[in-house]
């Protein structure tokens, strides 16, 4: 949560004021604003600084296998923007995201993500390990996954959906205590350019996708706890989505075969305050 105060999103409550939504409710979404960092591959520096890259070399220490899952990206944390994110993040090294956009996740994660400490010996992996049976197609999506550069912004991040579903019940129901959460989750998508700068990839804040219905994080929370119970995945994982916070963002949308696809890296929040990264459960959004 972070002030909403100052002009930053005065677009967004000329909008809601325009179309006739209560000050007060206004502010009290607003009072739900999360920082983030947005990450992009913009040439130009007024984006902000370097802090990683999309794709380049794959660089682990020697006690990590090879990943299961295709590289994405690597960011030092140490060159984030200071207090950048609400989440408790460790101060430095590097965290490596994997990730194939394929399925809706259920059953087993889709992709991982590993910390690498500051100061680590490292020795560079084949990025293509994972694709053991050369599959044709996988081969063809990774190979149009970003490459180059990523610069960093703190931006700030608003809900995007609109429906839960009570702890003990069946049925969904709108955000409590927010009666005009549709019409303000409009407004934002419609001020959105207008109060933060956008990146491909999001570290922290609020997840989204092609389309939002349901919080992804809470989703991904029931499907990791359903995946433990099936016995396709290590728990233990909280089926309360208080418990989990998201971690990461990927719109990976551009990748051809995969239009619209969003790919969000998940944790509890005990895992990743004892930087339990093993932990982390990767669901995606793909709507074929």
């Amino acid at each position: 949560m972070i002030p909403a105060t100052g002009d930053r999103f005065r677009p967004f409550r000329e909008e809601a004021t325009a179309q006739g939504i209560p000050a007060d409710d206004v502010e009290r979404w607003l009072a739900t604003a999360r920082p983030c960092v947005a990450l992009t591959l913009a040439d130009d520096d007024e984006f902000g600084p370097v802090v990683g890259r999309f794709g380049g070399p794959l660089l682990l220490p020697a006690d990590i296998p090879d990943p299961e899952h295709p590289f994405v990206a690597s960011v030092d944390l140490a060159a984030l923007p200071a207090d950048a994110t609400d989440l408790s993040l460790p101060p430095d090294g590097h965290l490596l995201f994997f990730a194939l956009p394929d399925g809706d996740g259920r059953g087993r994660p889709r992709g991982n993500v590993v910390h690498v400490p500051a100061g680590s010996a490292v020795t560079q992996r084949d990025t293509r390990s994972w694709n053991s049976r050369n599959d044709d197609e996988y081969n063809a999506i990774f190979e149009g996954y970003p490459q180059g550069p990523l610069r960093a912004r703190a931006e700030v991040s608003l809900p995007y959906h609109t429906f839960v579903i009570p702890p003990g019940e069946r049925e969904a129901v709108t955000l409590p205590g927010h009666p005009f959460c549709s019409e303000l989750v409009e407004v934002w998508e419609d001020t959105h350019d207008s109060v933060a700068r956008r990146g491909p990839l999001q570290i922290g804040g609020y997840a989204n996708e092609e389309v939002v219905e349901f919080d992804p994080v809470d989703v991904a929370a029931s499907i990791a706890a359903d995946a433990v119970r099936e016995g396709s995945w290590d728990g233990p994982a909280s089926a309360d989505p208080a418990d989990w916070v998201l971690l990461a963002d990927w719109y990976a949308g551009s990748l051809r075969k995969r239009e619209g696809s969003t790919v969000h890296w998940v944790i509890q929040r005990e895992d990743l305050a004892a930087r339990r990264f093993e932990r982390v459960f990767t669901t995606v959004f793909w709507n074929p």
